[in-house]
């Protein structure tokens, strides 16, 4: 991913059962303008399945994953045969696949009549061209939803190192465009020093420029984050308390911005948008799956 610009003009920033509770930044009116500036509604029939467990686009096939914004009426979400959540009218579902390319998670299927806008990633992209701003609140859909499969776990030991995730969302391209575009806001830190802490009220983010990093969740270390990774959107995005610390296992250097700062990347690229919320997507679909 490295077509990011950060020349184009900004304005200024805009105020912004058994399912997670909607984030407190998502508006129902805010995603239905969204979806319907590059998508139609279409009806579904009571019982009828939206898509399916370990179900996976193809591109050759042209056949692609969608998100859905639901209208009206109410779907059901179940994983291996369980009832994992219900949607209802205003409500984002099935983004997840189609922002990571990963098989589906769950079945949704409608258990009333329905209408729905399904929008592919191509109109996907196309809309957030017109509204980049509504990134944030999707992340803050799919950061609800990793809170909410993180509170349902039970405490268990650290992943093991078959299963330890290291992320990096940004190659070398763009990662060298980001560091000139923010050369001000590089910080570096020595190994075994805390750079966020688990709880804490969070007002930075951070790129990771060289180095290597933990993430640990009730003390027990569940990914590492390298060069090209970033860490700490969670908090900067819902302006909630941190869900995870993470801390240098060797010597690092960091970008560290703000909320403006990350509004004003988002609207200048929406290529920098996308790749953050495939990070957000990649970690809530690998924190669900320990």
């Amino acid at each position: 991913m490295s077509e990011l610009d950060f020349t184009k003009p900004v304005g200024p920033a805009k105020p912004s059962v058994g399912a997670p509770a909607k984030p407190s930044i998502y508006d129902p009116a805010m995603a239905t303008e969204f979806f319907s500036s590059v998508g139609k509604p279409e009806p579904v029939a009571k019982g009828a399945t939206i898509f399916a467990e370990n179900e996976k686009g193809n591109r050759l096939l042209l056949r692609r994953d969608k998100m859905y914004l639901l209208l009206d009426g109410e779907v059901t979400l179940t994983a291996k045969n369980k009832v994992i959540g219900k949607i209802g009218k205003g409500e984002i579902f099935g983004e997840m696949a189609s922002i990571s390319e990963m098989p589906r998670s769950a079945t949704a299927v409608a258990k009333t009549p329905c209408r729905v806008i399904a929008l592919d990633d191509g109109q996907f992209q196309s809309a957030l061209r017109k509204r980049p701003e509504f990134a944030l609140m999707l992340m803050s859909v799919m950061i609800g939803r990793m809170r909410h499969a993180i509170g349902l776990q039970n405490p268990g030991g650290p992943a093991s190192e078959g299963k330890m995730k290291e992320s990096a969302v940004f190659d070398k391209s763009a990662l060298a465009i980001l560091a000139r575009a923010l050369s001000q806001t590089t910080v570096r830190y020595e190994r075994n020093k805390v750079i966020v802490k688990e709880g804490q009220a969070g007002v930075m983010m951070y790129v990771v420029l060289e180095g290597r990093l933990a993430v640990s969740i009730r003390g027990k270390l569940v990914e590492r984050i390298g060069a090209g990774g970033v860490f700490g959107e969670m908090a900067l995005v819902e302006r909630t308390p941190r869900l995870a610390t993470v801390t240098s296992e060797t010597d690092c250097g960091l970008l560290a911005f703000g909320r403006n700062t990350l509004l004003d990347l988002i609207k200048a690229s929406p290529d920098f948008a996308v790749s953050l919320l495939g990070a957000v997507s990649d970690r809530a679909r690998f924190i669900a799956s320990r």
